[in-house]
């Protein structure tokens, strides 16, 4: 049974009461790859009365926010799986025609800075109601951010929002406790006690925090005066946030008030995950959505499986680590292949798993052999400037997984649709297995560039690394038979990019190893990245180092002109490699 999503839906169910309502900005699709979805499972198990009211209409008489009335606890709201902006416009600044996240995948069910339309318009209809927000708008805009759409900074989405509190980052458990905290009704001083939270407090409250576990950062109005300012911030948000236990508390002054964030939550246990994973989704898009087209993003996930959170790659344009955190959190196998499991059974399976994945693929089972050293790392990267001598890197705890996946009955392939981290490799037969048994055809990698200065601000390994796999892929193809794709992707427009970058990238992907790429992005800089930063800032905040930034729509065209306008070094046709076998497979 679905969560309701219409009063008529909560009438059938019996209730006279409602303990939380959650607005999103997505389709709802009962799903643990959707957001909404998971918090309103681990409510209902956990007793309460939960309803979802996705994407309601902000245009009209406002109906879809009056409609199942006031909830007993309170509001929950997101802007969906992704930031609305970023969902709503491309790196150019032009309006998109299509919403993965939508049935029929059509655009306009959502507004920009969907997170603050809906909590504005939810306190002015329900002023007393308390308004929580969450998900990856909210969470990376909990702070005094970079907002690339507007060019110009922003003080905390609490502050244009007016929601009460702010749950930031995976909010299995941090859900659960607010919820706790709530049963009662709205009590600020239990609410403010909780990890993992954010709110608006004055100076009496911030004078009273111990200052041996505060850091009281630049006001969001030195961060407008001062660029070196913000970026002094940034580095101290994301060294906390990629510590395994933090103890910090961080006070942010906005005009006459003060944004407390509360330290995160350790890593959730396997069986905390699990549990998650293992609750009663209806694993599909509600009925209403019968008629009305397929939802993309669903067409895209309801054949895959999800093997892990978290990712130690720290790359500088990606919100994954400041969202789900650096440390990686596995499902056991029994969970992974109950889900393996239940695809088999889905009356439109044909056999094909469409990825067995995650953030980035080849991360399951994998952290510090000491955990001690962890404790005590305040790196942002596990794997950059270079692997951490403490990293556990073996692979074969994720070999034994695919394994017995492959061994499920009604299992034809199981395809690895995510990026593998190459630089992660460990000298075992993972790439062979992935590449005789995983690949569909094409085997997706990110160099992301092929210039070391532009790579280290990046994060991203050297491009040596790249073309290393690329000869391995090439070999195991030529053994095997196989005419399968390498299918490398780049960022253009990245700081410290200039046309001449591109113009070496383009000779040496394009030229020496003759690919023809399928997609070469230009940046987007998200709130809360190293990118971000750098692009507003014209620095790296961490060296002080002055940083080349693209910003012109024709800079950003003229770096990508090397790729999609004729050019002596593209091949005539094709995606990525062929590789055709130079004698027969090897027995």
């Amino acid at each position: 049974m679905f969560l309701p999503t219409t009063i008529k839906e909560v009438r059938a169910l019996g209730w006279d009461y409602i303990d939380v309502i959650l607005f999103t900005g997505d389709a709802y699709i009962d799903h643990p790859s959707f957001g909404a979805a998971v918090i309103g499972r681990l409510l209902e198990a956990d007793g309460y009365r939960v309803a979802i009211v996705p994407q309601p209409n902000w245009r009209d008489d406002l109906r879809d926010f009056t409609k199942l009335g006031a909830p007993r606890l309170f509001f929950g709201v997101t802007a969906g799986s992704m930031d609305s902006m970023v969902n709503h416009y491309t790196a150019n600044i032009r309006l998109r025609s299509n919403d993965a996240y939508t049935a029929g995948g059509k655009a306009g069910f959502r507004p920009d800075y969907a997170v603050t339309v809906y909590s504005r318009i939810l306190k002015r209809l329900y002023p007393h109601v308390p308004v929580l927000i969450g998900g990856i708008e909210a969470s990376l805009r909990r702070l005094t951010h970079y907002d690339y759409w507007s060019n110009s900074l922003k003080p905390s989405v609490l502050v244009d929002s007016g929601a009460d509190l702010l749950m930031y980052g995976m909010g299995e458990r941090v859900v659960r406790d607010v919820a706790r905290a709530m049963r009662n009704g709205f009590n600020a001083k239990l609410l403010r006690k909780i990890r993992q939270v954010a709110f608006l407090a004055d100076r009496d409250y911030v004078d009273r925090l111990d200052p041996a576990h505060t850091l009281r950062l630049a006001s969001y109005e030195e961060c407008l005066a001062d660029k070196r300012a913000f970026g002094r911030n940034f580095v101290a948000e994301e060294t906390l946030s990629n510590m395994m236990e933090p103890e910090t508390t961080l006070v942010e002054p906005t005009g006459d008030r003060y944004v407390v964030v509360t330290p995160p939550n350790a890593t959730l246990t396997t069986e905390e995950l699990d549990r998650s994973f293992d609750l009663p989704y209806e694993r599909a898009p509600h009925p209403r959505y019968r008629g009305k087209g397929d939802i993309p993003a669903w067409e895209m996930i309801k054949h895959s499986v999800n093997i892990h959170r978290g990712c130690f790659g720290g790359c500088s344009f990606c919100t994954i680590s400041a969202h789900q955190g650096k440390f990686i959190n596995s499902r056991s196998e029994r969970s992974i292949l109950a889900d393996v499991e239940r695809i088999t059974r889905m009356p439109d399976f044909r056999g094909y798993i469409s990825d067995v994945g995650a953030p980035s693929a080849n991360m399951y089972g994998m952290g510090g052999r000491n955990r001690d050293l962890c404790r005590k790392c305040r790196r942002p990267s596990c794997l950059h400037p270079s692997k951490c001598p403490n990293l556990d890197n073996d692979h074969s705890r994720l070999l034994a997984l695919y394994e017995r996946i492959r061994s499920v009955k009604g299992i034809k392939k199981a395809f690895i649709g995510s990026g593998i981290r190459y630089d992660l490799f460990d000298g075992s037969a993972y790439l062979e297995t992935v590449v005789k048994h995983h690949t569909s055809g094409r085997l997706k990698v990110a160099p992301e560039h092929t210039e070391d200065h532009v790579l280290a601000l990046m994060r991203k390994p050297p491009f040596a690394m790249f073309e290393r796999l690329n000869a391995d892929f090439r070999r195991i193809c030529d053994d095997n038979g196989l005419r399968y794709q390498l299918i490398p992707y780049f960022i253009s427009s990245h700081p410290g990019c200039r046309e001449c970058d591109m113009k070496a990238l383009s000779e040496k992907v394009l030229g020496r190893l003759h690919f023809d790429l399928e997609q070469v992005q230009d940046l987007t800089p998200t709130p809360m990245t190293l990118s971000s930063v750098m692009f507003y800032t014209g620095e790296n905040p961490y060296t002080g180092e002055k940083v080349f930034v693209a910003r012109s729509q024709e800079d950003k065209r003229r770096q990508k002109s090397y790729f999609f306008s004729p050019s002596p070094c593209r091949p005539e046709k094709g995606r990525g490699q062929h590789y055709r076998p130079k004698s027969k497979p090897k027995r």
